[in-house]
């Protein structure tokens, strides 16, 4: 299976884009290692890789680069917000993606390479529909197939569950996972804590406004690029967040609204 090769100095960029034949797609996938949904998005393109075998010539290619630590090819590409995903082939830009949506990564990519059994084009296996079988039984009542015995008297699953004697299956949980539940719980309390949340590097005397990282209402936003196409479709876009004037409250804001709406009928 293809794996996704890290990237860690110009010249090693150099060499491997100048490496592809100019029938193979390149995804340069940009990231920081700060910013929580570039390891959704690292994992997301593990996954994709695993699904496409390796071919020689190479079909598809998958490279991963820090977009702080090679800031002048983070420029070329105009990488204003991490993570941020390029397609391309033979140095010809096929298609770009902001964020880690997953689904819009995939058909990014089965859009430049095509599914599996497309034309020979090797892509993700589709998704499986599963279909449950039923038979009836004995009284007429239909019941799902089980693995082992199904139908009446079959006793169902539970006929599989584990004794009081038998072994765990299942591993303790370590003090290493049960600290990363708490560090997703604080994030998750940290990206709540306003209504309107702003991530950066720095600090609040010297802040470094790269790659920023906003959340609103409790849900990710993205960074700039993504802000700034926001607020070109809807204006309004932060119109639910607007503070109330100065010297008023919540409940002030909300009266004069009511008065507003009086005076209006």
């Amino acid at each position: 299976m293809s794996t996704v090769e890290e990237i860690t100095s110009g010249d090693a960029f150099s060499t491997h884009t100048s490496s592809l034949p100019p029938t193979t797609t390149l995804v340069i996938s940009f990231h920081t290692p700060w910013a929580a949904p570039c390891a959704q998005m690292s994992l997301i393109l593990k996954t994709l890789a695993s699904s496409y075998p390796p071919q020689s010539p190479p079909t598809i290619s998958f490279i991963s680069l820090d977009a702080e630590a090679l800031p002048e090819i983070s420029e070329s590409y105009d990488v204003t917000a991490v993570p941020f995903l390029v397609i391309e082939r033979d140095g010809k830009i096929l298609e770009k993606v902001s964020g880690s949506d997953a689904a819009k990564v995939r058909a990014a990519v089965e859009r430049q390479v095509g599914k599996g059994g497309n034309t020979g084009k090797v892509g993700l296996p589709p998704a499986l529909e599963v279909t449950r079988r039923e038979e009836d039984n004995t009284e007429g009542e239909k019941v799902a197939e089980t693995n082992g015995e199904g139908g009446k008297g079959g006793g169902g699953l539970s006929k599989y569950a584990p004794g009081a004697d038998d072994p765990k299956t299942a591993p303790e949980m370590s003090s290493t996972e049960g600290q990363k539940e708490e560090l997703e719980t604080r994030l998750q309390e940290l990206v709540k804590a306003a209504p309107v949340m702003l991530f950066m590097k720095g600090t609040p005397s010297a802040p470094q406004p790269t790659f920023p990282q906003l959340y609103a209402g409790g849900e990710f936003v993205g960074g700039l690029d993504i802000v700034k196409e926001e607020l070109e479709n809807n204006p309004d876009f932060f119109a639910d967040y607007k503070a109330a004037p100065k010297g008023k409250g919540g409940m002030a804001a909300a009266e004069d609204q009511k008065q507003s709406a009086t005076a209006s009928a």
